[in-house]
């Protein structure tokens, strides 16, 4: 099923490097009413209900970051909005951690050793990824988001790397085993490892690629699905659709955004680039270095040199913005520069090319209106607003205590 795709009305793509969703036995039985049924029929046959938490937990995340994405997903799917997730099926998470001699190791966290149920692979719906040096497969995987009561079910769609050739018979019959395999493992490592170690520039380069991997491959999905039912009028491009940055690490997705409008689309930039101010959104989770990314140009074409051109134009279009707001001097308006010093400033380029900012704090809000995103604040006050991170009671409240729900209840 293509779950909450067909509801009517508009339609929220959450895009993310991360969603902690946890365990989802309990949850979605919980969320269907049949959590004590299911635990009766259980002690019926002798089996402790609680066989479950020796499930593995999809390793997709690290911190608060992707637990707010996952408790969107579920506060979404519970009040009956068709709010849907895009990220990337990560094969070893992030790292599994033990102690030898009293000293931290860390160990790949291969969460799907024994399977991932939940997730329906839809390789009939893949898209081609092009890089400078390859290009790859992202073959969606789709886990169902249930809601309380069961009514709206929505989708977490997933993307997992692969070759174009896994295997080139070829060059293996002529001894050179490596090479004809080397598609297959450079492809795979696009969505092995969340974060991938980037002190080189081999490192960096694989997180970018990671980034475009999924943004890419995420907006594709969304302009497919909007062009199954508009065709390729894309007026109601905006009402149909809000698509959320959930931090810096999706942003490629507006330049990119832009580019497959004007070059498949035949759209002027200014339309295009009209509409990804109408349609993206970007939260900010932390004034720190690493949610403000920053990207060398040089690198940035080495990989994916097809998206520098549109970044180049987006950033022109600021300076005359700029200019048409008074700041006419290089001094006044450096500040707000995407590209400065062969630096692509990936925030900057959020917060010019989407229509709403938001912190993640009241307090957090307040710094980035009133000292880290300053200027932008003065330049743009009607677009920074806070949104409160909450969590879902009904995993961390009605599942993790259920005397004290019953309690209160």
């Amino acid at each position: 099923r293509d779950w909450g795709w067909e509801a009517s009305g508009k339609k929220v793509c959450y895009l993310s490097a991360e969603f902690l969703i946890g365990r989802l036995v309990y949850s979605n039985l919980y969320n269907m009413g049949l959590l004590n049924q299911f635990a009766e029929l259980m002690s019926e046959n002798s089996i402790d209900i609680r066989v479950f938490e020796d499930i593995e937990d999809a390793a997709l995340g690290n911190g608060g970051l992707g637990r707010l994405a996952a408790c969107f997903l579920d506060s979404g799917a519970a009040i009956g909005i068709p709010l849907h997730g895009y990220g990337i099926r990560y094969k070893y998470g992030l790292f599994k951690q033990y102690f030898e001699n009293g000293f931290q190791k860390e160990m790949p966290d291969d969460w799907q050793r024994f399977g991932d149920p939940w997730s329906i692979r839809k390789e009939e719906e893949k898209v081609r990824i092009d890089y400078k040096d390859q290009s790859v497969w992202a073959v969606p995987y789709d886990t169902p988001v249930i809601g309380y009561g069961g009514k709206t079910v929505n989708t977490l769609r997933l993307w997992q790397a692969e070759p174009l050739e896994s295997f080139n018979f070829k060059l293996f019959n002529e001894q050179k085993y490596q090479e004809a395999v080397r598609g297959r493992d450079e492809a795979e490592a696009i969505s092995s490892l969340l974060y991938p170690n980037d002190s080189t520039d081999e490192g960096k380069k694989l997180r970018l690629k990671q980034e475009y991997f999924f943004a890419a491959a995420s907006v594709q999905d969304i302009i497919r699905r909007y062009k199954r039912k508009y065709g390729d009028d894309f007026n109601h491009f905006s009402k149909e659709y809000a698509i959320q940055l959930n931090d810096t690490h999706p942003v490629v997705a507006l330049p990119e955004f832009i580019r497959l409008m004007m070059e498949n689309e035949g759209m002027s930039f200014a339309k295009a680039l009209r509409i990804a101010k109408e349609t993206f959104a970007y939260t900010n989770h932390t004034i720190m270095a690493e949610a403000l990314e920053k990207w060398n140009a040089a690198l940035f074409m080495e990989v994916i040199p097809q998206v520098y051109p549109y970044i180049e134009r987006i950033h022109k279009a600021l300076v005359k913005d700029l200019k048409a707001a008074g700041k006419n001097t290089e001094d006044e308006q450096k500040i707000y520069w995407i590209l400065d010093a062969n630096t692509i400033y990936m925030a900057r380029l959020a917060i010019y090319a989407t229509h709403s900012v938001n912190g993640v704090a009241r307090i957090h809000t307040e710094i980035l209106k009133k000292d880290a995103l300053k200027e932008w604040y003065e330049l743009y006050p009607e677009r920074f607003n806070n949104k409160t991170n909450g969590i879902t009671q009904r995993r961390w409240l009605a599942l993790a205590n259920m005397e004290l729900a019953g309690f209160i209840t």
